[in-house]
């Protein structure tokens, strides 16, 4: 199954001045745990609702104040739409990760594909291999 068949869309990217106050609101809205953040109209990182505990909350830092380019997880790991589902799966497994922004052959960031987008989209032993990479992601 190719990445374009699961993943969900659209998918926004805000950009790096943003205030982090604005990004949980849009997480609040759109039932999402991740946003990319963008620059100069390029992907340069993901802000997830951990990173907004970790280094907003736990901090002290002001979240109408602090910029989102001040606590995003840099770089971005992701995968293209004419992937296949267990590419996906391995890479989120290698990295360490639970989202990945989907884009097109253009360079464009069309969607996002999480965990929940694979199992409801793939088989038994897929969906196993995601298991396993989740559990060991918290060990």
């Amino acid at each position: 199954m190719k990445i374009s068949d699961a993943m969900h869309e659209p998918a926004a990217w805000a950009d790096a001045d943003t205030p982090v106050k604005e990004i949980a609101l849009q997480m609040e809205k759109d039932d999402i745990g991740a946003v990319p953040i963008g620059k100069n109209d390029k992907l340069i990182g993901m802000i997830t609702d951990r990173d907004l505990a970790l280094r907003v909350v736990a901090k002290g830092l002001d979240p109408a104040k602090t910029r989102a380019e001040e606590v995003m997880t840099p770089g971005v790991v992701y995968c293209r739409t004419d992937e296949t589902i267990e590419d996906a799966v391995h890479l989120m497994d290698q990295r360490k990760i639970r989202r990945l922004p989907v884009l097109d052959d253009k360079k464009r960031l069309v969607g996002m594909l999480s965990l929940g987008d694979v199992a409801h989209g793939t088989s038994l032993q897929i969906v196993g291999e995601m298991a396993r990479a989740v559990a060991n992601h918290h060990k």
